[in-house]
């Protein structure tokens, strides 16, 4: 899998300026332990080329990138440090063209269709979109995006949790960047608890985890009609009944026949279910593929791997 794919898989790309180099490991492990393995290090600080080096040396599993890149000499010093991609706040064709030479992925800053068609002329079909809220906001790309089919954007500036789900909604949204989850005052503080936990919220808004029903199994289609219409009159749900299961409105499945897990199945909706299932599996957790479903091309359902005292799990896509 490429880099901008798992930048997109995360979602959420933190965008930080690191004063003292020692200081990128702890930060850095504090983003990764909140759910956002990856850190774009701006060299508008002295201690870029270092922090980038820490974070590389110690952290393999955290995607580290070098941002404000300006020159082809920084991308040189990034690039040896260990970043694994390149980002920069206006599209100079020479960095660009240098970092396409040495194969590092390169994303330059965009803000109108010249800059684009600028990009698309170099090769490249993701760009930064930046200042993002200051030169149009989402409205904005949306415009610009339509003459540019096959273009992606990574918008950064002006980002934040009010306008996060705004932004990620957009399917022509890679990933966004953001310095809200490690802003400098914690970062002086060395408040690592503090952006760690700052950083999990905003991996929860993104995601939107909400359970969207219980699944319930049932020995016959007699039997689960009885159930779910016991529920309704008690909670005056309406019955909606189809050939595999009945609802009880739309908390409750009960199964017509054993369905998947021993006692039945637990349904969570997400925003964004390719990157919620990237976010359990960092976490640890696997899925069965054969399980996958999809609808207008894009992934719907997928069942985890293994059961949860006797019930299958599932994602579902709001």
């Amino acid at each position: 899998m490429d880099i901008l794919q798992q930048l997109s898989l995360i979602g959420i790309v933190p965008v930080i300026a690191i004063d003292d180099a020692a200081d990128a490991v702890p930060l850095c492990r504090a983003l990764a332990d909140g759910g956002l393995p990856c850190a774009e290090i701006t060299f508008r600080t002295a201690a870029a080329e270092e922090a980038i080096r820490n974070v590389s040396g110690a952290l393999p599993d955290v995607l580290v990138g070098a941002g404000t890149v300006l020159t082809v000499e920084q991308v040189d010093r990034a690039v040896a440090a260990g970043a694994k991609f390149i980002v920069s706040p206006g599209l100079n064709p020479e960095v660009v063209r240098h970092c396409l030479d040495l194969g590092v992925p390169v994303t330059p800053g965009t803000s109108n269709p010249s800059d684009i068609e600028a990009a698309l002329a170099l090769g490249l079909k993701t760009v930064k979109f930046f200042p993002a809220e200051a030169a149009g906001g989402i409205k904005y790309i949306k415009a610009i995006a339509a003459p540019y089919v096959d273009v992606t954007f990574m918008p950064t500036g002006g980002i934040g949790e009010k306008n996060l789900l705004e932004y990620l909604s957009f399917g022509r949204i890679k990933c966004c960047g953001g310095s809200w989850m490690a802003p400098k005052n914690l970062i002086a503080a060395r408040d690592w608890a503090k952006i760690r936990e700052l950083t999990a919220s905003a991996v929860r808004l993104m995601l939107g985890f909400e359970l969207a029903h219980v699944g319930v199994n049932c020995g016959t289609g007699e039997e689960a009609v009885r159930t779910a219409e016991a529920l309704c009159a008690l909670f005056g749900w309406p019955v909606l009944d189809n050939d595999r299961s009945t609802f009880a409105g739309t908390v409750v499945e009960v199964m017509k026949g054993c369905g998947r897990g021993r006692n039945g199945h637990i349904a969570v909706a997400t925003n964004f279910l390719p990157r919620a299932r990237a976010y359990l599996e960092r976490k640890g957790f696997a899925f069965d593929e054969r399980t996958l479903a999809v609808k207008d091309g894009k992934p719907a359902l997928i069942y985890l791997r293994d059961e949860i005292a006797g019930f299958a799990v599932h994602l579902v896509q709001k």
